[in-house]
Order: structure tokens, then C-alpha cells, then sequence
């Protein structure tokens, strides 16, 4: 699980995508289209919470918002070819674990996408235990966490990458209410997408 990290200069990322682009060759693609596909699928916009609460992990459409048995509340985020597909955190945190599974590549949206290559987060907060979970989709071929176990991570921060079109879905404790809806279109660190009861 290498890749690009933090920092890393823009134009980099267009070059470290060309290998896994040349079967776009045959679609007969000129070469400055494939650098402008690849610039624009590794931006990387600064961005700022809208206010307090729980925020987005990333850009997408929200698929899923459910309550678990035992409280918990999960959010799923679809992300298209044209999402930016930068990673955060959706509140401060410790990460306490950090799993790669090896796995299909299935459309993300479908049922048992769940099933996919993934990396599995759990995050510990002063909420409980927060879980985050990257799922490649059926083109993306790689996962890129920034951080690994024991380092803490702020709410809004970076912390990883799925190359092309992906999901993430997010756990929270029981005590945390939603503030999203299915269909609602979201952006990582800026939508705030649940908050904890009573506050």
C-alpha cells in the first residue's frame, strides 16, 4: 500500500496515473486529454468545515444513512471518476487500527461492494469508537492511507487516497444523529454530516 504521500507536487500525480491509463490508448485519447483526466482526477482543494459536528470523510453522493442495533449510525458516500477522492478524517481521533483487505472490484454501488478491496479504520474519539472504511470500486486498484496506527488525526484532515471511483462508509457511536439524507451530494471536511445528541 504505497503511493503518494502528503506534500507531494501536483503534477506528479497526472504522471504516477499514466501506467494504469494506457488501455485509455485505445479509446484513441490524445495525450494531453489523459494528463488533464489525471490532473483533475488528483486534485487535492483546500477546504473548511461549514461548522460544528461531524464531517464528511469524502465527496460523493450519500447512498446509505442507517441505524445500526446497537445505536451506531452508518453513512455511505458513493464517489464517481469526477469526486475528489482524498480521504478525512471526520473528527479528531487516534487511529487505533488499520486493516488492508484484499478483495473483488465490484461497481461501488452495488450490494456486495462491501466486499471489495478495502482498508478498514477504526478511530478512537471522545465520542467511542469511530469507524472508517475506504472500499475500492471496479476500476480503482489501489488504497493509500497517509497515517498509520497510533498517530492522531484532526477533524478535516487528510488521510488517505482510493484511486477512481470508490465508497467510503463511516460508523459513528451511538449518540451521534445524522444530518444528511440518501441522494444528498457532500464534501469531504466541509459538509457536516451528523452530530452528537443534545449538542
Amino acid at each position: 500500500m504505497t503511493g503518494l504521500a502528503k506534500g507531494t507536487p501536483w503534477w506528479v500525480g497526472p504522471l504516477w496515473l499514466a501506467p494504469s491509463m494506457v488501455p485509455a490508448l485505445w479509446l484513441r485519447l490524445p495525450l494531453w486529454g489523459l494528463v488533464a483526466i489525471g490532473t483533475w482526477f488528483f486534485r487535492d482543494p483546500d477546504r473548511t468545515p461549514e461548522g460544528p459536528g461531524l464531517l464528511a470523510p469524502a465527496d460523493g453522493v450519500v447512498r446509505e444513512v442507517s441505524t445500526r442495533t446497537d445505536g451506531g449510525v452508518v453513512v455511505s458516500t458513493y464517489l464517481d471518476l469526477f469526486d475528489v477522492h482524498v480521504t478525512r478524517a471526520p473528527c479528531d481521533g487516534v487511529v487505533v487500527g488499520q486493516q488492508h483487505h484484499r478483495g473483488s472490484h465490484r461497481a461501488a454501488f452495488r450490494p456486495k461492494s462491501h466486499l471489495n478491496e478495502r482498508v478498514e479504520w477504526r478511530l478512537e474519539t471522545g465520542l467511542g469508537d469511530v469507524r472508517l472504511v475506504q472500499i475500492a470500486g471496479a476500476i480503482a486498484r489501489r488504497i493509500v492511507p497517509y497515517t498509520g496506527t497510533s498517530e492522531a488525526v484532526g477533524r478535516g484532515e487528510r488521510i488517505g487516497l482510493i484511486r477512481y471511483g470508490s465508497r467510503v462508509d463511516v460508523v459513528f457511536p451511538a449518540g451521534v444523529l445524522p444530518s444528511v439524507s440518501e441522494g444528498e451530494r457532500v464534501s469531504a471536511g466541509a459538509t457536516v454530516i451528523a452530530r452528537v445528541s443534545g449538542s
